[in-house]
Parts: C-alpha cells; sequence; structure tokens
C-alpha cells in the first residue's frame, strides 16, 4: 500500500515527540521482556538463566519508570482528540474498546513490573539494578508468598500481551482497512 492511498492528519492531531518516543520505546521493551519471559520460564538453572532473570529485572523496573513518566507526561500534555471523521465512522463499541485497551494498559504497566518486584522480594532475591543500585524490597523473603506470586506475575504479563496484541490489531485496521491515517498520530 502506497502512503497516497492513507490519509495523513494535520500535526495538531499528532502526539507530542515526547509521547511518541514514550510510545514506541515501551513497545520496544515490552517486546523484549514477554519474549525473554517466556523463554526462560522453562530454562534449567544455570549462570546463563540468572542473568537473563536479572536483565528481565532490569528492563522490567526500566519499565515501570517510563510508565510512571509516561504516565505524567499524559497527565499534563493531553492527547490529540481522534479526528472528527475517524469518530463519525468508528462505531460506539470500538470507541469504548478504544479507552478501555489504552486504560487497562496503562493499569497493567504498573501491575506487571509491580509484581514481579514483589515476586523478586517474596523469593528472597533482591533486585540490584544494573548490578549496581540495590532497590528495596518491600516484602519479606517468604517462598509461599512467592509461589503466589510468580503466577499472578505471569498471568499480568499475559494479559497485558493480550492487549497489546489488540492494540496492534486495531491500529493495523485503521491502517490497512480503514486507511484513515490515525496510525500517524504515533509516528
Amino acid at each position: 500500500m502506497s502512503s497516497a492511498h492513507t490519509k495523513t492528519l494535520p500535526d495538531q492531531a499528532r502526539y507530542t515527540r515526547t509521547a511518541i518516543a514514550l510510545h514506541w520505546l515501551l513497545a520496544l521493551l515490552l517486546i523484549g521482556l514477554a519474549g525473554s519471559g517466556v523463554y526462560m520460564a522453562n530454562l534449567p538453572f544455570s549462570p546463563a538463566k540468572l542473568k537473563l532473570i536479572n536483565w528481565h529485572k532490569w528492563v522490567g523496573i526500566c519499565v515501570l519508570a517510563l510508565s510512571a513518566l509516561r504516565l505524567l507526561w499524559r497527565l499534563t500534555h493531553r492527547p490529540p482528540a481522534l479526528p472528527p471523521a475517524v469518530l463519525e465512522a468508528m462505531p460506539g463499541w470500538q470507541r469504548v474498546a478504544h479507552h478501555g485497551v489504552h486504560a487497562l494498559m496503562y493499569l497493567l504497566f504498573f501491575a506487571v513490573p509491580l509484581a514481579g518486584w514483589a515476586y523478586s522480594s517474596a523469593a528472597g532475591f533482591p533486585i540490584v539494578l544494573f548490578g549496581v543500585l540495590p532497590l528495596p524490597d518491600w516484602l519479606g523473603a517468604d517462598k509461599a508468598l512467592a509461589a503466589g506470586i510468580k503466577p499472578l506475575h505471569a498471568l499480568l504479563a499475559m494479559a497485558l500481551m493480550a492487549l497489546v496484541a489488540l492494540h496492534v490489531a486495531g491500529a493495523l485496521k485503521h491502517q490497512l482497512i480503514d486507511r484513515d491515517g490515525l496510525l500517524s498520530r504515533m509516528k
């Protein structure tokens, strides 16, 4: 599909450069976290697995910090309104889904890494960010609690990935089927 067949939106209909950068950076980090989480889940215990677990924790903390920054940016910088033509063509259920998926993703941007941090604390394995900055454990070591939190972390992560897939599917629908230029708000 050439860009001549897809509408482009005026600059005021686009997100700010900071919002766009945070969006795509978090997208890349989340893909990396999901991939590493699935990959390391069934690895035998080894130094390589420990390195991957530490990397996963570090990136998770970065996602938590970037999510806080993104939420702060979002609260202080109103996002562009959906273009009138898009709103007119979008059924009410899609508008509800649009807002609901975004709200749930924001919630999970915090819940997933916080559950991971809680699991790490309860398992007795503190997070030392980048191998130099020890983060506080906010739960005492408790193997039974860790065993309960671990599947919660995985379930929340899977829910986030499902929502990300819905988000991507919606963006692709607007780009490839509707050709309404909505995706250009994040380019």
